[in-house]
């Protein structure tokens, strides 16, 4: 099974960003997607960077592309879509207008942000020039299997969420800018002090989502350590790790680690708990009642 280094969601400063895929060089991941996929005002702080990086990812021999956003809304948004068919590197789509700037017949793959929840759009998506997709994270399972098997019929890799913030939704307003009473459009870039997303409480003082800009995230990071042999089973051929600011390196080491029988999943549990503020895991999505649950309780994790 191959890993995947998904899109980065939350803003960075231009060095972080640039030293966080230098680190990915000597990482045992197969597959990296650069780019903006939440906001597009974040793009020109780190944009001039996204060639070196492309550049020294693939002399490591690993996989590039650059993801599209998730929501495309502006004039310059659509520039910005359309140039990624001109940077000489694979796309990741992660909104369908995307594909009205794609050449027919051009190797593309899907985000988890588009809805692929049947066989049907799977289908349509590989007859377009689909090549691999991210099965959105809140798919059980069973479709999972089903997707992964029709998958395998029309050659297309299917690969799931593995680690990190689940992405929920995307809106046109920005929730950090309303926060600091601001506009979207004169945000004063809010978002940048919370470097993995905002919590947010419920008036009970309970966990409940992450606040990122215009996007919402779950409170929980997804793990799918206890869920990696059901998942080969099932034809899943790759797992997606999102970055996150602290030891984000060393979790992609451990999850090849896993893969490959080095390690059980209490380990990359034990390791995701660790730091200065408490993280919760979940991977209810898959087998459980509700997407918080989390197989991890059962082996004291």
């Amino acid at each position: 099974m191959e890993l995947t280094v998904g899109p980065n969601q939350f803003f960075w400063s231009a060095d972080r960003w640039s030293t966080s895929y230098a680190e990915l060089v000597q990482s045992p991941v197969d597959r990296v997607v650069l780019g903006e996929v939440v906001c597009s005002k974040r793009l020109p702080f780190y944009q001039d960077r996204i060639p070196e990086a492309v550049s020294i990812l693939a002399e490591a021999g690993k996989q590039v592309a650059l993801s599209s956003l998730a929501l495309v809304t502006l004039k310059r948004e659509r520039k910005q879509t359309a140039d990624l068919a001109e940077m000489g590197v694979e796309v990741e789509i992660n909104d369908l207008t995307a594909l009205s700037y794609l050449p027919e017949n051009t190797p593309f793959f899907v985000g988890p942000l588009v809805n692929v929840y049947n066989e049907g759009t799977l289908g349509w998506l590989a007859a377009r020039g689909a090549t691999r997709v991210c099965l959105p994270p809140e798919l059980p399972l069973d479709s999972v299997t089903t997707l992964a098997r029709r998958g395998n019929e029309l050659g297309v890799v299917i690969e799931v969420w593995g680690h990190g913030r689940l992405p929920l939704a995307i809106s046109g307003r920005c929730y950090h800018a309303r926060m600091h009473g601001r506009t979207k459009d004169n945000c004063q870039f809010a978002c940048e002090d919370d470097v993995d997303g905002l919590d947010v409480r419920t008036m009970e003082d309970q966990p409940f989502l992450a606040m990122n800009g215009v996007q919402t995230l779950s409170d929980s990071y997804a793990c799918a350590a206890y869920q990696v042999e059901d998942l080969r089973n099932a034809g899943v051929k790759a797992l997606r790790l999102s970055p996150q600011s602290q030891g984000f390196s060393q979790l992609c080491a451990m999850y090849r680690q896993l893969l490959d029988g080095q390690i059980k999943p209490a380990d990359i549990a034990t390791f995701s708990k660790q730091g200065d503020a408490p993280v919760r895991l979940s991977d209810g999505f898959l087998t459980g009642a509700r997407g918080v649950d989390w197989s991890g309780e059962d082996a004291g994790q």
